[in-house]
Parts: C-alpha cells; sequence; structure tokens
C-alpha cells in the first residue's frame, strides 16, 4: 500500500510535529517511534507516563435490550452479568474454535456496550457483527466519529486526575463516562503495557487538544509502536496474527482464563459460542501444541518465525513474537510449542541465521504487571 493509500488519525499532524518516524500499519500511517527511540520510550512508560495514539483501533457502539444476549452468542465470555461500568477482555471464535480476532467490551449502561477492535480486524468484526445479530440489537461503528488514547504508566492516574479527579478512584478494568477538557469520553482503566494506566476514547475532533494537553504535562512523553509491542511482550500479552489467529483456539493460545466459567461446559449458560465444542474437548483432552514464555540463554535476539526445535534437532515450535525487554535486560519470545516441552525450565534451541541458541521455557508475564486493584 502506497504512503497516498495509507488511512490516518486525527493525530497524524502531530505526530509528524513531533518528529515521529511513520510506517504503514493496520491499513494506516502510524508513528513507530519518536526522536527519543523505542528504548527511552519503553523505559519512560514503565518510570513515568507515555502516551499512545491507538486510533487506529476499531471502536463499536450495540445498543438494545438483547445487546448482551446477542454478543454472547459469539463470544466464549459472560457479558449478560458484566456490570454497568466494567469492561471485559474476550474472543470472537469460529466454528472450529479459532480466534477471529480479540477485544474488549465495556458495559455503560442504558442497554449500550462499547467494543474495541484490532485494527486490522475491525471491517470484518463490523461484518461479523451485521451478519450474525442483524435485527437483535443496533450496531453502530465509531470509527470515524472518535479517536482512542491510552494514557500509561505509573504517573499516568496522576495526569489524568488533573483534567478529572474522579478517575483516581477507578480500578483496573473500571469504565466511565469522563468530561476532558470539556470533551465527553469514556475513560477505561486498562491498557497494553502490563503497567497502571487508561485508555481513553474522545470525539476525533477533540483528540488534539487533549493529546496535546496531556503532552503538556511534565511526566508525559509520546510513545510509538515499537515501544508498545516490547511493552506488551514484557507483559505477556498476545497481539492478534502473531500470537493467535484463526487457526489458534483460546486452549492453545494459553487463554482458557478468558473463557467465563458460566459459559464452560459445566457452567450455568455453558457453550452457544462457535466453536464451544472443539474448545470444550481441548480442555479435556489437552492439546497438541502450546503459547509458552521462553528467555534466550544468550543475548541474541530471536525473532518471529525463527523455528525451535529440541536437543536432536527435531522441530518442535515456532516463535510468534520476539524482541529485547528493555525493563528484563534481554531478549525475550513468545512461541508455540509441542505440548510435551511446555513444562518450565525445559530446554529448547531457537535457530537463528544457521545457529541453535539455547532457550528455557519462562513464566509470563516476563515483568509484573502493576495493574492499579485498589
Amino acid at each position: 500500500m502506497s504512503t497516498e493509500q495509507l488511512l490516518t488519525t486525527p493525530l497524524h499532524a502531530l505526530h509528524r510535529e513531533l518528529g515521529a518516524r511513520m510506517v504503514p500499519f493496520a491499513g494506516y500511517d502510524m508513528p513507530v517511534q519518536y526522536p527519543a527511540g523505542v528504548l527511552k520510550e519503553h523505559l519512560h512508560t514503565r518510570a513515568h507516563a507515555g502516551l499512545f495514539d491507538v486510533s487506529h483501533m476499531g471502536q463499536i457502539r450495540l445498543t438494545g435490550a438483547n445487546a448482551a444476549t446477542a454478543l454472547e452468542t459469539l463470544v466464549p465470555v459472560d457479558i449478560i452479568d458484566l456490570p454497568v461500568g466494567m469492561q471485559r477482555y474476550a474472543m470472537f471464535t469460529n466454528e472450529s474454535g479459532g480466534i477471529l480476532d480479540d477485544l474488549m467490551v465495556a458495559n455503560i449502561g442504558n442497554d449500550e456496550l462499547i467494543l474495541v477492535v484490532n485494527a486490522a480486524c475491525k471491517n470484518q468484526d463490523l461484518a461479523h457483527l451485521q451478519h450474525h445479530l442483524a435485527g437483535q440489537c443496533d450496531i453502530q461503528p465509531l470509527f470515524e466519529e472518535r479517536a482512542l488514547l491510552a494514557l500509561q504508566g505509573p504517573e499516568a492516574v496522576t495526569v489524568l486526575a488533573r483534567l478529572a479527579p474522579e478517575v483516581a478512584n477507578m480500578t483496573f478494568m473500571q469504565f466511565a463516562k469522563v468530561t476532558l477538557l470539556g470533551a465527553d469520553c469514556y475513560v477505561s482503566r486498562s491498557g497494553y503495557t502490563g503497567e497502571d494506566g487508561f485508555e481513553i476514547s474522545v470525539p476525533a475532533d477533540q483528540a488534539d487538544a487533549l493529546a496535546r494537553r496531556l503532552l503538556a504535562e511534565p511526566e508525559v512523553a509520546p510513545i510509538g509502536l515499537g515501544a508498545r509491542d516490547s511493552l506488551r511482550l514484557e507483559a505477556g500479552l498476545c497481539l492478534y496474527g502473531h500470537d493467535m489467529n484463526t487457526e489458534t483456539t483460546p486452549v492453545e493460545a494459553s487463554l482458557l482464563w478468558a473463557i467465563s466459567k458460566v459459559r464452560r461446559a459445566d457452567g450455568a449458560r455453558a457453550g452457544g459460542f462457535p466453536g464451544a465444542e472443539q474448545i470444550f474437548t481441548q480442555q479435556q483432552a489437552g492439546v497438541s501444541r502450546k503459547r509458552v514464555g521462553l528467555l534466550p540463554q544468550e543475548r541474541t535476539p530471536v525473532r518471529e518465525g525463527a523455528e525451535i526445535v529440541d536437543a536432536n534437532d527435531k522441530p518442535i515450535g515456532t516463535v510468534s513474537s520476539g524482541g529485547f525487554g528493555p525493563t528484563l535486560g534481554g531478549p525475550l519470545v513468545m512461541a508455540y510449542l509441542d505440548s510435551a516441552y511446555t513444562a518450565l525450565d525445559s530446554e529448547v534451541w531457537a535457530i537463528v541465521r544457521g545457529k541453535k541458541v539455547l532457550m528455557r521455557v519462562s513464566k509470563m508475564p516476563f515483568v509484573a504487571q502493576r495493574y492499579f486493584r485498589g
């Protein structure tokens, strides 16, 4: 896709003004880093507060008395009993139990749900909702109407509370309507970095003013997609299209925690979502491969797509995400491995430019998550 064809977010001019290096991402012209560089941006977010433009992601509103019941038919998650003012992680599954996308679902009351879906999947997700839920609830894409900012890091709450003191009382995964600089925003205490922080849905025409105000605070720096990726990798968080896809089930992706108890095989509202029987069978019988964390035992970076072998050079898996963890101080990897090799501290080898690099299966997250749970 040429630069002329790329979509832009409402903050595009601001990124250029700040000296961002722009790259194509999910059909958008997006900032991968600013002049400080990925390493400093990553460490700044861990120590202070970083502002991310994630307006390329898709926001969708579902309304109607049956919205929660209808959405439950497409996800293995408890939506009916999701409390007002809370959000929950969910996945769209297909008939074979594969993951079509992962998303956040928030209940803002008055029979209204707000969904945030991945940028590369948002048009197909909208079509999926329209195909399955037409006539059951109103489905409204907010792709052009609203921008999305993420303010992440231990000082994010200090910064945002200057504009709206009530956010200091929010806890992890709470969701509220908040007025920021006169703009009607939706704010959730959540994010994709493993740090405390907020995601802020703001009307598109008011996003630039809010971003500039937040960046004017001494704790805040602009952060690009490069550091966003290293932060989420240290936190052990999946990236759709890399660590999961339509060929991967929640069981294989080590996301069983995200299937609500009430929707499991022995739950009060068991199944009723695409691929339920396949997923339940895997829960009972196990799977042949699983997503695990790996720590290379030398400084060699191991990248996505690298083959993993055992001591006898037998192929046993593939790297789904890999890079350098600035907080960890070394390389780190997520990979799919044959289940026989997934026990903690198991030794495996990655093939990097024809050389074997020793790795050990590690618990995740690699860096402790610091969500604010009150």
